[in-house]
């Protein structure tokens, strides 16, 4: 079967150099058991991951992907669907590891994704393009922003490599970065998690104003519980800090 044509709508930059993808399933635990491949394309990390003991499932969106995949690996769990639309938890009875090239089209919606799934994807190894990836593995500073709260809320990121363009198929216009993802031990905020959410993209919309002003309409200045955050922007507060305020949040 001939290879699989790179579709611009559906963001694929199919990864070409072995070394990087071998490096990339590599960042893999050595406790993983399950794993979750997004967008496997024509396997190149896949033939990696069958090597090893853990069951590998994929899901794919292209046809003609999963067409290519189903005659090079037989032993294959492919699910040809949409990885924002499927519901994780009626498909998987199971915690799993999450890794692939993702579309850079669509990275912030998986990330959003991950972070409602957050108790059944327990490590996360993904290629994102450069910018993304050091945006969500960034603690301090301006790069800091809605995407890197959310999901160091539940995750240590660690920024792991950068990859050069000429290294895939058709070479993007930008620079990409692998990460690597590890659940936390913090529990799932459930009654606040919707709130939490709310507080945070409100700050990050007005990130140059003071916290005081930017959740102006959450009624907090009279709490003295939050009020050496107050003067502070969305960038200077820590996890601890969002969740405190979200606490106080009418």
């Amino acid at each position: 079967m001939q290879n699989v044509r790179a579709k611009k709508f559906l963001g694929q930059h199919f990864l070409k150099n072995e070394k990087i993808a071998l490096k990339i399933v590599d960042l893999l635990s050595k406790e993983t058991k399950h794993v979750l491949e997004i967008g496997p394309g024509m396997g190149v990390l896949t033939k990696y991951l069958l090597e090893n003991e853990y069951t590998t499932h994929a899901i794919e969106i292209d046809r003609e992907s999963v067409d290519y995949l189903k005659s090079h690996y037989k032993n294959l769990t492919i699910i040809n669907d949409d990885f924002l639309k499927i519901n994780l938890a009626q498909q998987f009875a199971f915690k799993f590891s999450l890794i692939g090239n993702f579309p850079y089209n669509i990275s912030s919606q998986i990330l959003f994704q991950i972070f409602e799934n957050k108790d059944q994807i327990i490590e996360i190894i993904g290629m994102f393009q450069k910018e993304v990836a050091e945006r969500i593995a960034c603690k301090k500073g301006k790069k800091r922003g809605i995407l890197s709260v959310l999901i160091q809320t539940y995750y240590n990121v660690e920024y792991c490599f950068s990859v050069d363009p000429h290294m895939f198929a058709p070479p993007p216009t930008v620079n990409s970065g692998v990460i690597k993802l590890i659940r936390n031990q913090r529990k799932d905020l459930k009654t606040i998690n919707k709130r939490f959410k709310r507080v945070v993209k409100m700050a990050f919309n007005q990130k140059r104003k003071t916290i005081k002003n930017s959740l102006k309409s959450l009624d907090l200045e009279k709490n003295k519980n939050i009020e050496g955050l107050l003067n502070l922007r969305a960038e200077q507060l820590t996890i601890d800090d969002f969740i405190l305020i979200t606490k106080h949040a009418k």
